[in-house]
């Protein structure tokens, strides 16, 4: 566990989570399946895989997707919420301590999680799950920040969070990646996503953050007044946008050379 308590931060934000947070595009699993030859009868590990927005990307094209996510509530929340799928089951592990047998897995998913991790043990770990030839894919929502009100609520953001900075995913960049990956390639694709919301949507999606102050906290009132005014300037027709690209890095770990 890293010094930011990365698998318990979200337990009183489960519920914000599977409500609010972006879902993935579809247009992701057609290019992972087209591209790298993944047929339908592979078994995929979903590592961090919280309230299960990740595994029903994979889910909803017929894959065995296993759940491994730390945190009882968000587990228990994707376990309610997956539980009309009857290829998906979830675990209690980590990425560097998953529970699953050697060489089980075809696929490693990692979707919003990765920079959690402590790279070492976990590149370890899925060394020892995965087939030959495995398939490992990381996946990201990044938020943008170059139209007037994605600028604002970046500033905002940066006002009121408390360890921002320090845990945010863009820390682990392309190049930490590749390394992490080496002595094989990685490949990135890039696809646009997006959040329309109302106010209680925009922010649900808000407190959703593991970095923003909940209520109770000090800064909650003062920054629950801004942030509504910062909706208020920015809203069209009572909704804010949201706009996401969706960074997806693969890699194929394999022993055929």
């Amino acid at each position: 566990m890293s010094k930011y308590n990365s698998t318990n931060r979200f337990s009183n934000r489960a519920a914000d989570y599977a409500k609010y947070r972006p879902h993935y595009p579809t247009e992701i699993v057609n290019w992972i399946t087209s591209t790298f030859h993944v047929l339908p009868h592979v078994v995929i590990a979903d590592l961090g895989a919280g309230t299960g927005i990740s595994s029903e990307l994979f889910l909803r094209q017929n894959f065995q997707v296993i759940a491994v996510e730390p945190n009882t509530e968000m587990r228990q929340t994707a376990i309610a919420y997956l539980e009309k799928y009857p290829n998906f089951s979830a675990v209690d592990g980590t990425a560097e301590n998953t529970t699953l047998a050697d060489q089980s897995v075809d696929v490693i998913v990692s979707a919003q999680a990765f920079h959690w991790f402590d790279l070492q043990l976990a590149r370890k770990e899925f060394l020892r799950i995965l087939k030959p030839d495995g398939l490992v894919v990381l996946i990201w929502n990044e938020r943008l920040i170059q139209s007037p009100f994605e600028i604002a609520y970046e500033k905002h953001i940066l006002e009121y969070a408390t360890d921002y900075i320090q845990i945010n995913h863009r820390n682990v960049d392309l190049e930490k990646i590749k390394n992490f990956f080496l002595p094989y390639d990685c490949h990135l694709n890039v696809f646009r996503n997006s959040q329309v919301l109302d106010y209680e949507g925009f922010k649900g999606r808000h407190l959703s953050s593991s970095f923003i102050p909940q209520e109770g906290d000090q800064n909650y009132a003062v920054m629950i007044k801004n942030f509504r005014q910062l909706f208020d300037e920015y809203q069209i027709a009572d909704e804010i946008i949201i706009n996401y690209d969706t960074k997806v890095y693969v890699a194929v770990i394999g022993n055929s050379n």
